[in-house]
């Protein structure tokens, strides 16, 4: 049952991502893994994983149409209640405004939207973009401006791509972005720097990377886990269908989640 208004779970998201606890976001692609991370007592937000509804759906990464999109997560927000839900808005299509409206409209109360390394005038310009969209439409949208510094800079120094994130993110924030998304495996030394240099950041939890404890230890405003709660629930269901073909039986214990 839903009592809040899309302001209303808006306004939400923003106080989780200022809280001084870690926001964590467990990932979802559809009405099912959804539900199944709703019914957990920790959930606060319920963030999409772009890349997880894409391959639902037979598409690489990044190449979704938007209206796919939207009605995917459309469908999420309508079981999702009053808890908000963020969606990946990949790099925000062709009109980064257009794109916000129409995700106010199905009631999305925040998105990624990723810079793709465009230059730092059109990401900044997009990204005020998105803003200028959501307050028309009467939402304190929650955007998580997503840097691709450190993920699409292949062979780049290190010290570089710091500095580039570091530049970005206050550029973005600057523009009106609520957080600033830094995907990548970042050691404590690097994400301590980026907190410093940008402010309220999000991270992606990885193999390799820091746990959220640690990761809020050091500042950081919120962690979601992309592709790889996916991945997760594709590799045990690959497992289980190997030992079924090896006559194998359902595991004791699973539950009726569906």
């Amino acid at each position: 049952m839903t009592t809040l208004s899309t302001q209303g779970r808006a306004r939400r998201l923003r106080e989780l991502h200022a809280a001084p606890e870690i926001l964590r976001v467990v990932n979802v692609w559809d009405v099912v893994s959804a539900r199944a991370v709703l019914a957990l007592p920790e959930t606060r937000a319920i963030a999409t994983a772009g890349h997880s509804i894409a391959a639902s759906f037979g598409y690489d990464d990044g190449t979704i149409p938007l209206e796919t999109t939207l009605d995917m997560v459309g469908r999420i927000v309508a079981v999702a209640g009053d808890v908000p839900v963020t969606a990946d808005l990949d790099d925000g299509y062709a009109d980064t405004g257009d794109t916000t409206r129409r995700a106010v409209g199905v009631g999305i109360v925040g998105a990624n939207i990723e810079d793709r390394l465009r230059p730092v005038d059109e990401s900044v310009s997009r990204v005020a973009a998105a803003v200028a969209a959501a307050e028309s439409e009467g939402v304190p949208f929650a955007l998580n401006a997503r840097t691709d510094a450190f993920v699409r800079a292949a062979g780049r120094p290190v010290e570089e791509s710091i500095a580039d994130a570091i530049t970005r993110g206050r550029a973005y924030l600057d523009a009106g972005a609520d957080v600033v998304f830094v995907p990548g495996v970042l050691d404590a030394e690097t994400t301590s720097r980026l907190v410093e240099g940008i402010g309220r950041i999000s991270v992606i939890g990885l193999p390799g990377a820091l746990t959220a404890a640690e990761y809020e230890k050091l500042g950081v405003a919120r962690i979601s886990y992309g592709p790889l709660t996916q991945r997760v629930a594709l590799t045990a269901f690959q497992d289980v269908a190997a030992d079924l073909y090896r006559d194998g039986a359902i595991p004791e214990g699973t539950r009726a989640l569906n």
